[in-house]
């Protein structure tokens, strides 16, 4: 039980941050905010909305750790959090309405789509960072 929560509690973390700069984030928060326990919603929903700015503002300065310790955090509370089954249960519904699920594929495995009005001709090269490029 302890592999799935720790699972969950990852998925949980990715889904809340993917969230935070979602549409549906309005609807998300609070329900995200009652998941940590009653009497606690108005706290929770505060330091939610603050990470929401520091990611903001990180992504604005070009900070990718920011995500990740972000991440890292609220993984730690959902772990704590999901030892409650009633916190499982919602997680779990929050998961499946706000961030369905992706099928899995066959491990190693990679998957790249070019979606928008695009036409590709030629190869097509993905990357994080690419540095001293000469074409």
């Amino acid at each position: 039980m302890e592999t799935e929560i720790v699972q969950l509690a990852t998925s949980g973390a990715s889904a809340l941050l993917g969230l935070m700069v979602n549409e549906a984030w309005s609807q998300v928060k609070p329900r995200f905010a009652r998941l940590f326990g009653p009497g606690r919603e108005e706290d929770v929903a505060d330091e939610l909305e603050e990470t929401r700015t520091e990611l903001a503002e990180a992504r604005e300065d070009g900070d990718e750790s920011a995500a990740r310790g972000a991440q890292a955090e609220w993984e730690r509370r959902l772990r704590r959090a999901l030892r409650d089954p009633e916190a499982v249960t919602q997680l779990r519904d929050i998961l499946k309405e706000f961030a369905p699920e992706v099928p899995e594929q066959a491990a190693g495995s990679v998957h790249n789509e070019i979606s928008g009005n695009a036409t590709v001709h030629g190869k097509v090269v993905q990357a994080h960072t690419i540095h001293d490029l000469s074409l």
